[in-house]
């Protein structure tokens, strides 16, 4: 997978409304030394996030079953932390996307696959259609044409040139209750089972798609004849809705948030969206050890070949990196209502 080189040209703010601060040829020189340093994965960590991540996963699940008969609401209290295992598969599926787990491209496929039974998340699609976020975020000028409600907005005008009905329903698919909790559960339970977004020539991604349905199928119809379809019900259901609304957060507030600039092509380069337009979300430690250290967003998107567990280290070896604004998880919970982007003043606003 290829992915935007690190620019030279920082390029101009983003707007007249508030002034970005731009790095000197000689910073991005060393940002893009420090880079290469972390590239390139660890055979021997990578398969010890595996343990740790399906391992306790699978403990966990298997608790789920053991409880239901005992105590419903003792099963429910299990599916948070099995929630949080779901989330860290899920990065180690993102890793294998990005070719950044493994340096055999078989062994990322492979691995990407098996999390997709654990995430609900068709493998191959879902990278392609990831990759292409990788390309256009946070530029006004090439924005997704997808479905994709988090990663991306509308200009305050641009909202403002709506119709009043188109405007309305705007605002209600995008009220953080709805987006954030109602949307999330339906879109890894009920849309990833379906190529809706898919392109038709995407004929690998569209089959791997149907692939996934039928394994999911195999997987929880032997489960549910095993264990019994209420007591499957009862383990998966809160447990994908947890880790669905969880994810999805996560993945809002990396490109949606107080201090985020959105740029016209002329002034969006790779280092700027990163630098300006993905989040640093401070997490506390048990949070950031379950969330992959994504929060290190802006590294990732500066490089997306340095795997999820380099990415601290990346940030605190880096001065330029350094610099950017943390985000606190206060701040980050309170951007839920961010969604359009001020050009005049340079920011992100509520409706």
């Amino acid at each position: 997978m290829e992915h935007p080189p690190i620019s030279g040209d920082i390029g101009p703010p983003a707007s007249a409304g508030r002034s970005v601060r731009e790095e000197s040829a000689d910073d991005v020189a060393r940002l893009r030394r420090t880079l290469s340093r972390f590239q390139g994965p660890s055979q021997a960590r990578s398969l010890m996030q595996i343990a740790t991540s399906f391992v306790p996963f699978l403990a966990l699940c298997g608790s789920m079953y053991a409880t239901h008969g005992l105590s419903t609401w003792l099963t429910l209290a299990l599916c948070v932390p099995t929630a949080g295992f779901v989330v860290r598969i899920f990065i180690l599926q993102h890793d294998c996307g990005h070719g950044s787990l493994f340096r055999s491209a078989a062994a990322n496929a492979w691995v990407g696959r098996a999390c997709s039974l654990v995430t609900l998340t068709p493998y191959q699609n879902w990278r392609r259609q990831h990759a292409g976020h990788h390309s256009v975020w946070n530029n006004l000028d090439r924005r997704d044409t997808g479905a994709d409600l988090y990663s991306t907005c509308l200009t305050k005008e641009e909202y403002r040139g709506l119709g009043r009905w188109r405007r309305l329903a705007y605002r209600l698919i995008r009220h953080p209750l709805v987006a954030l909790l109602v949307l999330p559960p339906l879109v890894f339970l009920l849309l990833y089972r379906l190529p809706f977004d898919t392109p038709a020539a995407w004929r690998r991604e569209r089959l791997s798609v149907h692939g996934t349905n039928a394994a999911l199928l195999a997987l929880f119809g032997t489960l549910g004849l095993v264990m019994g379809f209420g007591a499957m019900a009862l383990v998966q259901l809160p447990t994908m809705a947890v880790a669905s609304i969880v994810g999805v957060w996560l993945f809002s507030v990396q490109h949606r948030f107080e201090d985020a600039a959105w740029f016209r092509a002329p002034a969006w380069n790779p280092t700027t969206a990163s630098l300006r337009g993905t989040s640093y979300l401070r997490l506390p430690r048990v949070l950031q050890w379950f969330t992959g250290n994504i929060g290190f967003h802006h590294v990732h998107h500066l490089d997306p070949r340095i795997p999820n567990y380099r990415l601290e280290a990346c940030h605190a070896d880096s001065e330029v990196l350094r610099r950017v604004p943390a985000l606190t998880l206060r701040a980050a919970l309170r951007s839920a209502r961010l969604l359009l982007w001020d050009e005049a003043a340079g920011r992100m606003v509520r409706f």
